[in-house]
């Protein structure tokens, strides 16, 4: 976000309270609260999803060679976590979102994610991986991409895309940074006390930005409605269908990719630790540059048309990444599938907003993270079985494409503007 769109919400804040108080009204703290949410969400998504989430694989092929277990059985954690969490604490994490403001639950979950991932390093059994992973799923609701799109959509109105690039920034940064640092304190502690350590930074980095941060005040300038209807009829359209189906197969795409590359490129490639942390980290690294860019694009341009841009991004890379072994190709194709990747959860919440408003968007963002969970969890189980099965990953990267093929018909099907229902 630029300096003078900043101010320019910061701006629109501090006029809103003054009307405020003009007619009796409660004054906010315009100065703090857009600053306080982008700093809050842009930590959360560093912690909860750059490190709690896509950090997270790199210790799958030490828990392969300690343990003994299949790839299926170490991606099934997540699957599982997800699976059981997931579709209950998904659609409560929305409601409570809309009801009561997103800052206790980025509490409660800060303090679980970092428990679940400290947890990690001291597992020796399928039924520890499950449980930690199950935590994980608990905290990725309560404070990962539900709360922190409705905390931005709600402090930002004009630049709201930027302002989501940036606060998404925060899972690049994350993602980009933990397989250095991984790869670092595993070499120098093992890879259980590195979990260990990365559990406390959690904790002792976001709690602090969770407490700080306020939620959004009323906009008391539109009229009170009962939304129950709203959210009804929302999800009876086609529109919502499509956003649902789009953002399934993508994640699929996305997840099913991310959670085996570092799989394939350690056990099938033979890449060394420090090579597969390269291309691990340099996927991550550009999903930064995705979140800024598709941010910048979505304020500018039809959000279907980006939306549909990120998921051919994710279709058309997947191949060079699991079909080719040079790594002159392994490189640009990880950096333009770091660009999709970054683009594709923060889309979501714009596209949703766009079409539906944001009066009831926490509800329908956790139906959708929800229904994303879900495949996000199962595709890289699915895809681990198969090549468990068949010794590849080229009949698993054929429904990968496919997947992200099928998201980008949904996207390209959705209407540019408000939903007519």
């Amino acid at each position: 976000m630029t300096q003078g769109s900043v101010k320019s919400e910061l701006v629109e804040s501090h006029l809103e309270a003054t009307a405020n108080s003009q007619t009796g009204q409660q004054p906010t703290e315009p100065s703090h609260g857009p600053a306080r949410a982008l700093a809050a969400t842009f930590v959360a998504m560093f912690c909860l999803v750059g490190i709690g989430l896509w950090g997270l694989p790199f210790y799958y092929d030490f828990m392969v060679q300690q343990f003994a277990w299949s790839r299926a059985q170490v991606t099934s954690g997540n699957a599982v976590g997800k699976l059981l969490i997931g579709p209950v604490f998904g659609f409560l994490a929305g409601w409570i979102v809309d009801r009561f403001g997103p800052r206790r639950l980025m509490i409660a979950g800060v303090v679980m994610g970092g428990i679940a991932v400290a947890g990690l390093g001291r597992i020796t059994s399928l039924s520890g991986l499950y449980f930690f992973y199950s935590l994980n799923a608990l905290a990725f609701a309560c404070a990962g991409p539900v709360p922190a799109q409705v905390l931005i959509s709600k402090w930002f109105v004009r630049s709201r895309g930027k302002a989501m690039g940036i606060a998404y920034l925060g899972i690049g940064f994350g993602g980009a940074a933990v397989p250095w640092i991984s790869n670092f304190l595993a070499m120098q502690f093992g890879w259980q006390t590195a979990l260990q350590m990365l559990g406390g930074f959690i904790i002792v980095l976001a709690l602090p930005f969770a407490l700080m941060v306020k939620d959004a005040p009323l906009n008391e300038s539109l009229p009170a409605r009962d939304t129950s209807v709203d959210i009804r009829s929302a999800l009876k359209t086609l529109p919502f269908a499509l956003i649902v189906l789009g953002s399934m197969c993508s994640i699929a795409a996305v997840s099913g990719t991310q959670q085996n590359l570092k799989l394939f490129l350690s056990l099938d490639r033979h890449y060394s630790q420090s090579n597969a942390a390269q291309v691990i980290s340099l996927v991550l690294a550009f999903s930064i540059v995705g979140r800024v860019l598709m941010g910048w694009l979505a304020d500018r341009f039809p959000k279907k048309l980006v939306m549909l841009l990120i998921y051919l991004l994710v279709a058309t890379t997947i191949p060079f990444l699991f079909l080719n072994s040079r790594p002159i190709v392994v490189a640009p194709a990880a950096a333009l599938f770091g660009i999709g990747l970054g683009g594709d959860y923060m889309i979501l919440p714009l596209v949703t907003a766009e079409i539906f408003g944001i009066g009831i968007l926490g509800r329908l963002m956790g139906i959708i993270v929800t229904a994303g969970g879900v495949v996000e969890a199962a595709s890289p189980w699915m895809i681990g079985r198969l090549r468990d099965a068949t010794g590849s990953y080229a009949n698993g990267c054929v429904v990968l494409i496919c997947l992200a093929l099928l998201g980008a018909v949904a996207a390209l099907a959705l209407p540019k503007g408000r939903s007519p229902a």
